[in-house]
C-alpha cells in the first residue's frame, strides 16, 4: 500500500482513533491488568487498526492483512515472548533482532 492509497481512503497510520468511529472496537487481548487493553477494528478496506482502550481518541496504529498474519504468526512462534518479560528485559530470540 502507497501513502497515496492511505489518503484516498482517509485512513492513515497515527490518525486519531476516534475519527475511526466508536463502533466496532472489540479487546481481543484483554488481561487483569486493570483494564488497559489493545483494542482492534477491523476495516471496510480489510485492513485492521489498533488502539489503547485507556486512550481511545489516541493514535490508531494501521496494518494491512499481511502485517497483521506476519505479526500474529510470530507471537504464535514466540517471537514476542521477550516483550512480556519483567525487568531486567530478556534477550530476543536468535534472528529476531
Amino acid at each position: 500500500m502507497t501513502s497515496a492509497d492511505s489518503v484516498v481512503s482517509g485512513v492513515y497510520n497515527g490518525m486519531p482513533a476516534s475519527d475511526l468511529g466508536e463502533q466496532g472496537w472489540e479487546s481481543p487481548w484483554s488481561g487483569p491488568n486493570g483494564g488497559q487493553c489493545v483494542q482492534t477494528k477491523q476495516l471496510s478496506d480489510g485492513r485492521v487498526a489498533l488502539r489503547q482502550s485507556t486512550d481511545p481518541a489516541g493514535p490508531a496504529l494501521i496494518y494491512t492483512p499481511e502485517e497483521i498474519t506476519a505479526f500474529v504468526a510470530g507471537v504464535k512462534r514466540g517471537l514476542a515472548d521477550h516483550l512480556t518479560a519483567l525487568y531486567p528485559p530478556r534477550t530476543p530470540p536468535k534472528g529476531t533482532a
